[in-house]
C-alpha cells in the first residue's frame, strides 16, 4: 500500500471525492503542513497554526495509480486561488499536494507542468508541492462526514 495526502479546500468534500474510487483503501481527513502539535479544528480555522485541511489516502496502486489520483485532485478543485476554495477562505484552503517520495514529487510536478501549459486554468497554478510531514487525523465526527449524514457533497467543489 502508498499513501498520497492533498489539500483542496474543505476536507469533507475532498474526501468524498476520493473515497469510493477503485483501490482506494482507506480515507482520513486532517491537518497537514502546520508547525502546531495535535492541532483541533477550532485551532486550525483559526489560522494560527498554519496546517491545511488535507485528506491522507491509503491506496493500491496495482488498483489505481498515483497519477490517476493526482487527475482527480487537479479536477475538483480551482488551483488558481490562493488560500481559498469556493466560499472558504484562509490558508486552511490552500491548494497543497503532500508527496511521500521522488516518484510521488516528480509526477505532481510533471503533472501540473502540464496542466499549466495546456492553458486549462485561466491564471497561474499556485499549488504547492511539498514534503508529506506529520498529518494528524482530525476530530471523529469530521471522517466521512457526508457518509455519516447521508448528505452529498457540498463543499463547493467545481466537479471539471
Amino acid at each position: 500500500m502508498e499513501t498520497a495526502t492533498f489539500a483542496a479546500g474543505c476536507f469533507w468534500g475532498v474526501e468524498s471525492a476520493f473515497r469510493n474510487l477503485k483501490g482506494v483503501v482507506e480515507t482520513r481527513v486532517g491537518y497537514a503542513g502546520g508547525t502546531s502539535v495535535n492541532p483541533t479544528y477550532p485551532q486550525v480555522c483559526s489560522g494560527t497554526t498554519g496546517h491545511a485541511e488535507s485528506v491522507e489516502i491509503v491506496f493500491d496502486p496495482r488498483r489505481i495509480r498515483y497519477r490517476e489520483l493526482l487527475r482527480v485532485f487537479w479536477k475538483i478543485h480551482d488551483p488558481t486561488t490562493p488560500d481559498r476554495q469556493g466560499p472558504d477562505l484562509g490558508r486552511q484552503y490552500r491548494s497543497v499536494i503532500f508527496y511521500h517520495s521522488p516518484e510521488q514529487k516528480a509526477a505532481a510536478l510533471a503533472s501540473k507542468r502540464e496542466l499549466q501549459q495546456k492553458g486549462i486554468y485561466a491564471g497561474e497554478i499556485v499549488t504547492e508541492i511539498v514534503p508529506a510531514g506529520k498529518f494528524y487525523a482530525a476530530e471523529e465526527y469530521h471522517q466521512h462526514y457526508y457518509e455519516k449524514r447521508g448528505l452529498a457533497p457540498a463543499c463547493g467543489l467545481p466537479g471539471r
